[in-house]
């Protein structure tokens, strides 16, 4: 789209939108070029460092695949992407493993269903983070992840959660420091440690009837601080993994980030989908790491 022009109107962008668009009209600068990975992956050996949740009883063990791709031809995934080959998330009420993902090299290929060829990259780096994702099925040799961007917009497909499978060798995987759990019935937010469940809001605004808070699983793409927008009086900005069930973008820009963030108003079905906090609240999730899973209930 034109106006993309500046990686620093970008980030604007993606603030503004993550925000509930309440900057106003902002243009969307040009994804920043991710960098080239080296042309093929070498598959190491498979460290287990904890054991998530089983797949389904009968589910049959993916064959394991140790070829080379050349990951220089496979698009990136990232919060701008739109990979209508990879699947969205089927179970968003579904339980999540406890484990998140890392490439441990450059890069690893991302696959619609083991057995395919990769249908994208998923980078080591990202300027807009969304490079650690939660492990919502977990195989010996390949786990489903969720993923930042969109199979389509609302307005073309399926924009919920998007997913796809990595080879366990291509990634790090690890325990999830924490989990967060949001209640739109009840207005809670919990943030859940080694089974310790943190109260840290009892209140909150939510997305209206017409752009509603997309619910189900997703994760902390990344964190950030935006003093040039006034209404979250410096407070950082908690981006999620999901965008909105019903708006492609805002003012020419292709992205609608849904977050946690600070509003004076903060009471009501009153945003575009973003969940808005207190100071207090948002400072206790600002502290939790990329990748850390969310649960949005409705």
């Amino acid at each position: 789209m034109n106006g993309r022009q500046a990686v620093g109107a970008g980030l604007a962008a993606v603030a503004a939108m993550a925000a509930g668009f309440a900057a106003g009209p902002v243009a969307l600068g040009s994804p920043p070029p991710a960098a080239v990975p080296a042309a093929t992956v070498t598959v190491a050996p498979v460290v287990a460092v904890a054991k998530g949740t089983p797949p389904a009883p009968g589910a049959r063990e993916p064959a394991v695949d140790g070829t080379r791709y050349d990951l220089a031809a496979l698009p990136v995934v990232d919060v701008f992407a739109v990979r209508p080959e990879l699947p969205v998330d089927d179970d968003p009420g579904g339980d999540l493993t406890g484990l998140v993902a890392h490439p441990s090299g450059a890069a690893a290929p991302v696959f619609a269903e083991p057995g395919t060829a990769p249908v994208a990259r998923l980078p080591r780096t990202l300027q807009f983070g969304g490079t650690t994702v939660p492990v919502v099925v977990q195989h010996e040799h390949w786990l489903r992840v969720l993923l930042p961007g969109r199979q389509a917009p609302p307005s073309s497909g399926d924009p919920g959660q998007l997913t796809g499978w990595v080879r366990a060798a291509d990634v790090e995987v690890a325990p999830a420091v924490a989990q967060v759990e949001v209640d739109l019935t009840a207005r809670t937010v919990d943030v859940v440690r080694g089974g310790e469940r943190e109260r840290v809001s009892d209140g909150f605004a939510w997305g209206t009837a017409a752009t509603p808070t997309p619910v189900g699983r997703t994760f902390v793409m990344t964190t950030r601080v935006d003093r040039s927008f006034a209404f979250t009086r410096g407070h950082p900005i908690v981006y999620l993994g999901v965008q909105s069930p019903t708006l492609d973008g805002f003012s020419g820009a292709d992205v609608a980030v849904t977050a946690f963030h600070y509003h004076d108003v903060r009471t009501g079905p009153v945003s575009n989908g973003c969940i808005r906090l207190g100071a207090e609240a948002l400072a206790r999730l600002a502290e939790l790491p990329e990748g850390t899973p969310v649960t949005v209930r409705a």
